[in-house]
């Protein structure tokens, strides 16, 4: 989850784009609280390169807070932008 000024910033597209050149899966979306959430399956270097991705943000973005959540992998083969969450 990341939380800041990350909608309206093409965070999601810099994400997925930023994800697919890590060769991480998964999605990612916005959500209804204006904050922005991802689930990502990968290698843990790749991981943690993403995490310290996302700690930052496009520069269009300020990033205020992320909050890493472990989950089940869901065998994800890509990664996609999903419909915001109610947004």
């Amino acid at each position: 989850m990341v939380s800041g000024r990350v909608q309206g910033v093409g965070f999601r597209w810099s994400t997925a784009r930023a994800a697919k050149g890590r060769g991480v899966r998964g999605w990612v979306r916005n959500l209804i609280d204006g904050r922005v959430e991802a689930h990502l399956e990968g290698e843990p270097q790749a991981l943690d390169s993403m995490l310290a991705w996302l700690a930052k943000g496009p520069p269009s973005a300020r990033v205020d807070a992320l909050e890493r959540f472990d989950a089940e992998p869901l065998g994800a083969e890509g990664f996609e932008q999903r419909r915001d969450g109610g947004r």
